[in-house]
């Protein structure tokens, strides 16, 4: 293997390596051929970009023709995930769960090859896991302790101010962990938020398999608050979205995400991302690498052509002031009083503050004379707020 090319796997995007780069770059060099998988499990009826950081890493590995396996944890999911939840995250229905993995891999085909040699598989946790008896949970469970689990910050979190935490939280990262067993792995791919129960995973193939097992963390698309990109954040772009809606959402992010974006969310070389992060420095208006993002992420899974359409409708609709060129986006259920929105998103300090402003005409619809006159107003349709002279919102309705 080319050393730029084992170079690009385990750095770029990559938070951390176990048990070391070294072990797996002579894993890498053996020339074997190796099984790596990435786990998602379906919470939401989309794909979204912080699972392409993933994706291409697991399509990186396929490409020098190892085998990867894309799971689909519809056990686990029915479960829930605890991993960085101050409260019990909601179990899910088999049918929820099924509605919501329908499209993943139709959508995972922009970066994995599912037909041909080589071609990557489809598995769901549940062929193994929901035909577990109690005795073989029972040794499951004997290889983890309470304190390994206490120690995770989360837990100690919960226990600090008084939250409680669920026996069936403690089972899931044995559950995670046990996929890598069940599939008898040589790898694993998943976001650095998950390195607690891929490292239970690493544990159990050694006791169990007596194997060892790469785990590639790879680094989280985050706001600049340090929130991870995704669907409880309310943050995320979605592989569903449309490339006009994928353009405004990334000219939304902050500066501070531009470089990071480049890295983890496009396939320009990293030499073309750190001659970027000098031309920041040097002064470089930010808004012009911007665009640059927004239109390198809308291609990849859009085309070329729907990128351009999508960069020449944003830049139309700034330079006749319908939007500013950076504005914040929301995403709520229909029907939702406009007044409560801009208050939960901090852009009006009380429900008072908007009524004056309405009163004012200082509330309006971003590209028509349209002025919001009802303080008790309901958004119906995905839409574009003026609040003053100097507050926007983007209202995506669900």
């Amino acid at each position: 293997m080319k050393e730029d090319i084992l170079k690009e796997i385990l750095n770029r995007g990559v938070e951390n390596v176990f048990p070391n780069k070294e072990f797996a770059e002579k894993l890498l060099k053996s020339g074997k051929k190796l099984s790596f998988y990435l786990g998602i499990d379906p919470t939401g009826p989309s794909l979204h970009l912080g699972h392409a950081i993933n994706l291409r890493k697991l399509a990186e590995l396929q490409k020098l023709g190892h085998k990867v396996v894309l799971l689909i944890g519809d056990f686990t999911a029915t479960i829930g995930d605890p991993t960085g939840k101050d409260a019990t995250r909601k179990s899910l229905s088999v049918a929820e769960v099924a509605r919501n993995f329908k499209n993943y891999k139709k959508q995972a085909v922009a970066f994995l090859n599912f037909s041909g040699k080589g071609a990557a598989l489809i598995r769901y946790n549940s062929e193994w896991l929901s035909k577990m008896n109690l005795s073989e949970v029972m040794k499951l469970l004997s290889h983890m302790t309470v304190e390994q689990m206490l120690k995770r910050d989360m837990f100690e979190d919960r226990i600090k101010n008084a939250r409680p935490i669920f026996i069936h939280e403690f089972l899931y990262p044995l559950f995670h962990g046990y996929d890598g067993v069940a599939m008898e792995v040589d790898g694993e791919i998943g976001g650095n938020d998950q390195t607690f129960n891929m490292l239970v995973g690493r544990q159990l193939l050694k006791q169990i398999k007596n194997k060892e097992k790469i785990i590639i963390a790879m680094k989280l698309l985050t706001d600049s608050s340090g929130r991870k990109m995704g669907k409880t954040e309310g943050n995320m772009i979605t592989l569903s979205d449309s490339s006009n809606e994928m353009f405004g959402k990334v000219m939304s992010w902050t500066d501070e995400m531009i470089i990071s974006g480049f890295e983890l969310c496009t396939d320009l070389s990293m030499k073309q991302v750190k001659q970027m992060e000098k031309d920041l420095k040097r002064g470089v208006n930010p808004k012009e690498l911007k665009v640059r993002l927004a239109k390198e992420i809308v291609k990849i899974y859009h085309g070329e052509n729907a990128a351009e359409k999508a960069t020449a409708a944003f830049s139309a609709a700034f330079q006749k002031r319908e939007a500013p060129l950076e504005i914040e986006i929301v995403k709520i259920k229909k029907g939702q009083k406009l007044g409560d929105v801009l208050l939960r998103q901090g852009l009006v300090k009380s429900k008072t503050e908007f009524s004056r402003l309405v009163a004012e005409g200082a509330v309006s619809v971003i590209g028509s004379e349209e002025k919001i006159k009802d303080k008790d107003f309901k958004i119906e349709t995905t839409t574009d707020f003026k609040i003053g002279k100097k507050r926007f919102l983007r209202v995506n309705v669900e």
